[in-house]
């Protein structure tokens, strides 16, 4: 328990801090963990307790905690020119840099960048980007969203219409047109006999399906993630993306790839849609285009996408949406530095060349007697906790297993994640061999104790 002392940082906290997505049963019973600091992929408490992230922050914080050159980066910019808007033809030098620089690393041989505050904002800016286009094109009635089942795509209302996990409905949303494919998660949905290949073929057939039931000429566009973060870290089943790529060609509906969590590295690719072949029509991303020092998010228009929306602003006068904050400098310049630490300091290469021991790791932790899959692909991954190994039957939900081990953990001082029945790992990009043993050692006896202490 942590100090509940009236004048206490966690008391403070409990009076005027409300949290989102966090177990208040747990917050109310041990409090919150107030922060001061950060030492590469350690975080410190108020009380001085050391936390070895495995969570990278938010997927974000690669770098570690505290980069010297990133943190003069935006002393530096900070110094010269500190805010400005990128309204009205007028845009800092370093976010035109930065613009190229993003361009440059895109799968795309051309485009242009738009800029938000998050990764929520830049999904939500490219649903009204598909619908002025659609509208400007004549074909008004092409509204619907097409995601999957187990996405995240963010927390704005339309965002939330596109994650599909059930929390959602205490909103009342989805919203009308907001329609959600089969999840490609094959150890989950895959039927006896099928193979990885016959799995999604069938997921293509049934995409297809729902794309002639709704209306082809009704369907604004399909978002997904290369793999899903949110969902649990599920990457798309073998030739999954092979497999839908030609059907949306077929019916004209623009592809964008949500690279919030993959961008930048965390697949072991700079991109996931290079990873998995997605070929999207354009690209979002977030979390990692600033290694978590600062908000940003981003919209990559390949040459066609950005052609026709340029054309319809042209018609339009304008694209009629924009965010204060959307391509502050500060925020450019320290996208700039970080993308030159993830090129040059060898942190892509520290993901490719620690991801086999990420991916062994894993699975040993996968062998525990009620780990039913250990799955994941570069720095990410998760175990899912079963009730029994062979029938993936799940674990009764008063357990609250995911929790009690993350919990656990904390105690231990290691910060992992529970996303339903599922531990998440998504380490900086700048752990070592020895602190990445210590982070599975450390799970490895949580897990163990956990299980004990609730009877199985």
């Amino acid at each position: 328990m942590k100090d509940q002392t009236s004048n206490s940082w966690e008391q403070r906290d409990m009076h005027n801090v409300f949290h989102g997505f966090t177990d208040l049963d747990t917050l109310n019973r041990n409090g919150p963990v107030v922060l001061t600091h950060g030492e590469g992929i350690h975080v410190f408490d108020v009380h001085g307790k050391s936390y070895m992230d495995a969570n990278s922050g938010l997927w974000n914080n690669v770098a570690g905690f505290n980069h010297r050159g990133i943190i003069e980066a935006l002393c530096d910019q900070a110094r010269r020119f500190p805010g400005y808007h990128a309204f009205f033809g007028r845009i800092a030098d370093t976010t035109v840099a930065l613009s190229e620089k993003l361009i440059e690393i895109s799968p795309f041989p051309s485009g242009k960048v738009y800029y938000t505050n998050s990764g929520s904002e830049a999904n939500d800016t490219v649903v009204k980007m598909l619908w002025m286009l659609h509208r400007r094109n004549g074909q008004p009635q092409r509204r619907k969203i097409i995601s999957r089942v187990n996405a995240y795509h963010g927390v704005t209302v339309a965002t939330a219409s596109m994650t599909g996990k059930a929390y959602n409905a205490e909103f009342g949303l989805p919203l009308p047109g907001f329609l959600h494919a089969d999840c490609p998660h094959f150890w989950r949905f895959g039927r006896a006999g099928e193979t990885e290949i016959e799995f999604s073929q069938r997921l293509a057939r049934n995409l297809e399906e729902l794309i002639i039931k709704e209306g082809p000429d009704t369907i604004a566009g399909m978002f997904a993630e290369p793999v899903q973060g949110a969902g649990g870290v599920i990457p798309p089943s073998e030739g999954y993306f092979e497999a839908i790529r030609p059907i949306l060609r077929k019916y004209g509906i623009p592809l964008i790839a949500d690279e919030v969590i993959t961008g930048f590295g965390r697949t072991g690719a700079m991109w996931g849609s290079d990873k998995y072949n997605v070929q999207p029509d354009a690209i979002v991303a977030s979390k990692c285009i600033t290694a978590g020092y600062f908000p940003m998010g981003a919209v990559l228009l390949g040459p066609d996408l950005c052609a026709a929306l340029t054309a319809v602003s042209e018609k339009a006068e304008e694209f009629p949406h924009g965010f204060t904050a959307g391509g502050n400098p500060l925020g450019s310049a320290v996208a700039l530095k970080a993308l030159e630490v993830l090129e040059t300091e060898g942190l892509l290469e520290n993901v490719n060349r620690l991801s086999g021991r990420f991916m062994s790791g894993l699975r040993q932790l996968g062998e525990h007697k009620y780990a039913g899959e250990a799955r994941g692909v570069g720095f990410m991954g998760a175990v899912e906790l079963v009730a029994d190994k062979a029938t993936k039957v799940a674990l009764d939900g008063s357990y609250q297993i995911s929790e009690r081990i993350a919990n656990k953990a904390l105690e231990k001082g290691l910060i992992c994640r529970p996303l339903g029945q599922a531990i998440v790992l998504g380490p900086p990009f700048v752990m070592t061999e020895v602190e990445m043993d210590r982070m599975f050692a450390i799970l490895a006896d949580t897990m163990t104790e956990v299980f004990a202490e609730v009877g199985l």
